[in-house]
C-alpha cells in the first residue's frame, strides 16, 4: 500500500522558518514526482513546488520562489520543503503528493495520484 506522511508544521512568527517533511511508504521506484501544495480555508488548493526524485529537478510557484526550497533524500524516501521568510498569508494546511509517469513538472493537483494528510502551518504577524 502506497502512503505519504507529511509532518513538521507548527506555529511560527512572520519572518521565521519551518521545514516540512514528506515520507513515502510502499513506493517501489524513485521514478516519481513529488509536489507540495497548500490550502487555506475557503481557498482552492495551491501548488507550491515540484521535485523529480530521479534527477532532483525542481519547479516552484511564483508565490514561493526564492523563499521555499524543495529537496529529496531518496535513501530516506523523504522530500523536504524548507520555508523561509514566512508571511501570515502562508498560513494553510500543507500537503505533499506523488505522481508517476509522465514526470514533466506540474503544480496541477489533479495530476497527482497519492496524497499525504495535511500538516498545519500558522504564521503569526
Amino acid at each position: 500500500e502506497v502512503q505519504l506522511q507529511a509532518y513538521g508544521g507548527g506555529l511560527v512568527q512572520a519572518g521565521g522558518s519551518l521545514r516540512l517533511s514528506c515520507t513515502g511508504f510502499g513506493f517501489t521506484s524513485d521514478d516519481l514526482g513529488i509536489g507540495w501544495f497548500r490550502q487555506a480555508p475557503g481557498k482552492a488548493r495551491e501548488g507550491l513546488s515540484w521535485i523529480r526524485r530521479s534527477d532532483g529537478s525542481t519547479y516552484y510557484a511564483d508565490s514561493v520562489k526564492g523563499r521555499f526550497t524543495v529537496s529529496s533524500d531518496n535513501a530516506k524516501n523523504t522530500v523536504y520543503l524548507q520555508m523561509n521568510s514566512l508571511k501570515p498569508e502562508d498560513t494553510a494546511a500543507y500537503y505533499c503528493a506523488a505522481k508517476t509517469r509522465p514526470l514533466e513538472a506540474t503544480l496541477n493537483p489533479f495530476r497527482f495520484t497519492y496524497w499525504g494528510q495535511g500538516t498545519q502551518v500558522t504564521v503569526s504577524s
